[in-house]
């Protein structure tokens, strides 16, 4: 976890406002370079349901996704039911979209396959950048782009895989939150933790 600053002007990332939950996600989690493959499919996940929504939207159904999809153990994702996916559609706990919940049982099913090919989705996901973070240097949010030539790759490749909710946009997002990629403003606190 890590240390905020004692002053009582806090500098963050413009994206997070003042909602306490944001930006406590924004101060712990965003951003921290995650290696954990539980956590990194949950976000996999997590920010697949986000596509065409805010991600606000997704961080307040998080404790009842996690509830919903068995803390996203992905050997029982994979194994979802027509049921199963039939009382999925019904729990207002989470994104019903059909195509979504659907596709965390193929994502999970692709997990297991890439994790069986490369190891684990960490040793997958970490090799494109050497296992290090790529640290950018933004002055403002209106310079972060929304994609980038890897995540064009990543997505790419992931999409090859049989993966579902992957576009490039996503997988920027997903490579942000997951400290991929450090695209904390040069002025946020959290840019040199």
């Amino acid at each position: 976890m890590k240390n905020l600053p004692t002053a009582e002007i806090i500098n963050r990332c413009d994206w997070c406002g003042d909602d306490p939950l944001y930006q406590k996600y924004h101060d712990e989690e965003w951003g921290v370079p995650t290696f954990d493959d539980a956590t990194l499919f949950e976000f996999l996940i997590l920010e697949g349901a986000q596509a065409g929504l805010s991600w606000i939207t997704v961080l307040r159904k998080r404790e009842n996704y996690r509830k919903a999809f068995h803390q996203f153990n992905p050997e029982k994702i994979a194994r979802y039911s027509e049921n199963k996916i039939q009382r999925l559609k019904l729990d207002a706990g989470i994104i019903r979209n059909d195509l979504k919940i659907r596709s965390a049982i193929t994502n999970a099913q692709c997990y297991l396959e890439l994790c069986n090919e490369k190891d684990s989705l960490s040793n997958y996901l970490w090799n494109f950048v050497d296992g290090k973070p790529i640290k950018n240097h933004w002055q403002s949010m209106k310079e972060i782009p929304a994609n980038t030539t890897l995540s064009d790759t990543i997505s790419k490749d992931l999409k090859k895989r049989g993966f579902k909710f992957v576009g490039s946009t996503i997988v920027y997002a997903y490579m942000q939150s997951m400290g991929i990629v450090n695209d904390h403003l040069v002025s946020c606190h959290c840019y040199d933790s």
